[in-house]
This record gives structure tokens, C-alpha cells and sequence, in this order.
């Protein structure tokens, strides 16, 4: 794969790299209309496949958070065209890393000397990149070591990234008035704590140490001395990707389940237990080392959950609530869901719309246990996606509406879910509770 010397990193140049991409997709339209018109097909496929691959083409270049969008995009399976998926998947792990001499640069300058001074033994060739950041091998003391570097620029691009998509997601959620303010700043908050390993080293630790005792998980040791601001050393961990292993074919319905079952554990023990999560479950942040269990290899992106949240947040999900008018009600009240503002017609319709919701997303919770590779379960949430996005009332609607907790906290479940459906594992919802 070509490395890359530089990446754009003041606002002209990556706003004038969206415009060049957004010039290439004006072109696959009129290829589209002039097919259409020669052949008189509607098929998108082709479109889909071309703008998919453009916009990622844009996006790997310009790295951080422009292509950390696309990174959470890729897991909106039921949203978005398959052509989408596929290319934006890519983005986990798999886009150009830096140079060498790059990469040397900012180990010398973050580290304090040259990596061939440091360790015993570094490879300048990438493993794995990815939006933030790209993996190298090291070796120290016989130890062999994964080294993360961040790209340069990313912290300070974060910013002006969000300024050119704000406009953009105003119009396709529907937001308005001053109060939106408080989701950007949400996502900018989290993007800007991706990139300080400092944190991530502090949360790794923490996590890891109160999760040590979950069976079927486990998590590399760190090392302080050879991490700053933007590098970050570990463990290097032997597996494959999550996304890699359920490919495979030849993977028993045990090991499925007992994996599933290590996830929802790991998941649950950190929101019930611990109160703050990995708010970023994408098969890339995750192996399957060679005797099968669970590696967690990143914790840059955590969301705590305060208490005015957690409980009514959690409360929502059980099945005598949804069914009760006046408790689902002062709950969605409670998560500004529901606003003080609302017409009789607002209440009356994001009242019905929340509780489908829910009735379909909680069921899980709702038996002591459950499989995630259930159709009928994954029909009904696709079914339900496309119904919301063809609804026309809904699009009328004022969309700046829930606690800004929403975005990290929904983000994680249906993350979850799509890695245990991906798993088609049957799991056991109420083990994780021995471990709290």
C-alpha cells in the first residue's frame, strides 16, 4: 500500500479536498442520469459503488476525524447501502499509513529519541492503520511490543472538520435552534480525547485492571515509559480481527456463543459496574487470540455515565415501563426526549415513535437470554430503519430532542449488537451480573 508524506492539516486544504471529492461524485451522477436516460435503468448500484469509493478515497487522506466519521458510519449496516459499508469498513484498519521517515520524525519527537535508540528491534512498515492512528512492531527486552503513532495534525483538524460537516448534519437530522450546540461539542469533546494516549493509557489501565477477572478476556500490558501525548505502547497481542475471525467458516456455534457471551459480559460490567464504557465497538478493536478468547486492544474513546442518565436511561428498557403510559412518559421527560416546548402533536407522536423503538431495540433485555442471529430481530430493526427514513412527518419534526449521552451511549448497543449478529451468537444476558 503507498504510504503518505504529509496529510492536509489547516482548514483550505481540507476543505479543498471535500470540494475535489464532492466534484468526482457530481460526476458519477451524470454518468448515472446519462445511463438512465440511454437504458432507462434506475439501478443504483453502480452509483452506490462509485460515490462510496470516492468519498473514501477523500477521506483516507485527510485521516482523523474526517475518516473517524466514516469509521462510524460503516457500522450503520441498516442504513446505509451495502457499496457504503464495505469501503467505509475499510476504514478500521486498512487505509495508508505514513512514511518512514514520518514516522521516525514523531517517535523522535514524542519519544524523545530515534526508535532504532529505544528499542531493540522496530519495524518501520505499518500493521494495521487506521483513522487516528497506525500500529508498528517493536521488540524491547524480549518483549514484543505494539507502538501506536498518531498522525500529525489530527488534535488541531478536529475543529474545522466538524465545522464543514455541522451544515451537513443540520439538514439531514433536522436540528435547530441554539441547543444543537450541545451534541457537536459532545463528538468534539470525544474525538479530542481520542487523540491524547495519555488518557487512553490512564483509561487502559483502569479498565482493564477492574475487568481482569471476566473470564474468556484479555487485555495487553502498557508501558508508560514509551508513551506520551501521541504514542502510545503496548503488548503486541497475537490474533486477528473480530471481523476476520466470524468469516472464517469452519467456527463452531460454541465458540460463537462463548465470545458473544465474553462481549455482552464485558460491555454490561462496564456500564452497570463501572459506570463508563468503550464507547467504540468496531471489529477492529477487538482479536480472537489463538485459543479463542477475547482481546481488547483499545480504550480511546470512553463515555461515563452520570447518574441523572444511567438510571432513567436503563429504566427505559424495561418492558412494565414501555407499557406504562405515565412512567414511559416522565422518562422520556427525563432524557429530553420529550420537551417542555412540544405541541399536544409532538408529544403525542415521539411518545408512539420511542416506545416501537424501544419495544423492538430491548428486547434483548427482556428474556434471560437471547440470539443474535434471530432474522425476525434484524428484519424488524432494518425494516424500522427505512420506515423512519421515509417518514415525512418525521422529517418535519424538530430533531434536536435527548440527552447529548444518547450519541455515545446508543452508538455502543448498536455497535454491540451488529458484533454479536455478525458472531451469530446466543448469549446469556444475566451473566454479567455475578461479576458486579
Amino acid at each position: 500500500m503507498k504510504t503518505l508524506d504529509s496529510i492536509p492539516t489547516n482548514k483550505i486544504k481540507r476543505a479543498s479536498k471535500l470540494v475535489s471529492t464532492g466534484v468526482k461524485i457530481g460526476g458519477n451522477y451524470l454518468k448515472y442520469y446519462g445511463k438512465k436516460l440511454v437504458q432507462g435503468t434506475e439501478d443504483k448500484t453502480q452509483l452506490n459503488q462509485d460515490n462510496a469509493k470516492d468519498i473514501y478515497d477523500g477521506l483516507k487522506e485527510l485521516k482523523g476525524s474526517a475518516l473517524k466519521v466514516a469509521q462510524m458510519l460503516s457500522m450503520e449496516k441498516n442504513l446505509l447501502p451495502q457499496a457504503y459499508v464495505e469501503q467505509f469498513s475499510l476504514s478500521q484498519f486498512s487505509v495508508p499509513p505514513l512514511s518512514g521517515v514520518l514516522v521516525r520524525k514523531a517517535i523522535k519527537k514524542y519519544l524523545g529519541a530515534p526508535p532504532e535508540e529505544l528499542f531493540d528491534h522496530f519495524t518501520y512498515h505499518s500493521e494495521n492503520a487506521a483513522s487516528i492512528g497506525q500500529v508498528h512492531r517493536a521488540e524491547k527486552n524480549g518483549k514484543k511490543l505494539a507502538v501506536k503513532i498518531q498522525y500529525p495534525g489530527v488534535a488541531n483538524s478536529i475543529s474545522s472538520d466538524l465545522a464543514l460537516v455541522k451544515p451537513i448534519a443540520l439538514r439531514m437530522f433536522n436540528l435547530k435552534g441554539k441547543d444543537t450546540e450541545k451534541y457537536f461539542k459532545e463528538v468534539e469533546h470525544k474525538l479530542l480525547e481520542e487523540t491524547d494516549y495519555l488518557l487512553e493509557l490512564e483509561n487502559s489501565l483502569r479498565i482493564s485492571k477492574a475487568a481482569q477477572n471476566l473470564p474468556n478476556l484479555l487485555f495487553p500490558n502498557y508501558y508508560s515509559d514509551y508513551t506520551s501525548s501521541q504514542i502510545l505502547t503496548m503488548d503486541w497481542m497475537e490474533g486477528v480481527h473480530l471481523s476476520e475471525y466470524v468469516k472464517r467458516s469452519k467456527i463452531n456455534q460454541a465458540e460463537r456463543n462463548r465470545l458473544g457471551q465474553t462481549l455482552w459480559d464485558f460491555y454490561m460490567f462496564q456500564m452497570h459496574g463501572l459506570r463508563e464504557v468503550q464507547a467504540d465497538p468496531h471489529p477492529g478493536n477487538f482479536l480472537v487470540s489463538n485459543q479463542g478468547r477475547l482481546i481488547a486492544i483499545d480504550f480511546g474513546c470512553i463515555k461515563k455515565l452520570p447518574e441523572d442518565f444511567y438510571v432513567p436511561y436503563f429504566e427505559l428498557s424495561k418492558k412494565e415501563n414501555i407499557e406504562n403510559p405515565k412512567q414511559f412518559h416522565l422518562l422520556l421527560t427525563q432524557l429530553e426526549i420529550l420537551l417542555e416546548t412540544d405541541s399536544h402533536e409532538e408529544k403525542e407522536f415521539f411518545t408512539k415513535l420511542f416506545q416501537k423503538m424501544m419495544r423492538l431495540f430491548t428486547q434483548p433485555f427482556h428474556s434471560n437470554t437471547f440470539d443474535f442471529s434471530n432474522t425476525l430481530f434484524w428484519e424488524a430493526i432494518t425494516s424500522l430503519s427505512r420506515e423512519f427514513a421515509d417518514d415525512n412527518q418525521l422529517r418535519k419534526m424538530n430533531g434536536n430532542r435527548g440527552s447529548k449521552h444518547f450519541i455515545y451511549v446508543n452508538r455502543t448497543f448498536f455497535g454491540l449488537y451488529h458484533l454479536l449478529h455478525d458472531l451469530k451468537a446466543k448469549i446469556d444476558t444475566e451473566a454479567y451480573q455475578k461479576y458486579i
